[in-house]
């Protein structure tokens, strides 16, 4: 199997933190490229937090139009609250993927949920933060996934060096 390919489309983000933390879940969650439109974003660059540098590695790009820059072979999936869509616990998600989310203080244009291949949410009581929302999704494609890999090695190389916590097993088990 051929691997994934993942984007993500901000519309008009405000919130630095929001950005950052997105660009952190991107790179946890092997995001390809992130995309966003308007100006809010870039004002506020400077107090970016994206603290495992993932901009770095994650291309972060200002665009006139999400639809514009649609990855070759991927389905556009927003992610919005909208009568008809979908709820999260139900959909499959596809290999390929373009997920488009609104602003913080907005929603999706008509256009875009127009030339969506799906349209999902997430069940809450009430709306979820922006960077919620797309950990929310990523990790839910993660766990879909047949190919999820879930590993003692995995959890070593994630966690902090710092981090020598192990679960013991055995009275007497010698530490990792």
């Amino acid at each position: 199997m051929k691997e994934a390919n993942v984007s993500i489309g901000l519309t008009k983000p405000k919130s630095p933190s929001n950005v950052g933390a997105i660009m952190r879940a991107a790179g946890c969650y092997d995001v390809k490229s992130v995309f966003y439109t308007g100006e809010r974003y870039d004002r506020a660059a400077k107090f970016n937090t994206d603290t495992k540098d993932a901009t770095q590695n994650i291309p972060l790009i200002g665009v006139d139009d999400l639809l514009d820059c649609v990855p070759h072979d991927a389905k556009v999936v927003c992610v919005e609250l909208v009568i008809g869509a979908t709820p999260l616990p139900e959909f499959e998600h596809p290999q390929n993927a373009f997920y488009l989310f609104g602003p913080e203080d907005g929603t999706l244009h008509q256009k875009v949920i127009d030339k969506a291949d799906a349209v999902v949410y997430i069940p809450t009581t009430g709306c979820l933060n922006l960077a919620a929302t797309v950990n929310v999704i990523l990790y839910d494609r993660l766990a879909k996934s047949p190919s999820t890999i879930a590993s003692d090695e995995l959890i070593r190389q994630s966690r902090d060096a710092k981090n020598k916590v192990y679960i013991k097993k055995h009275k007497h088990q010698n530490s990792l």
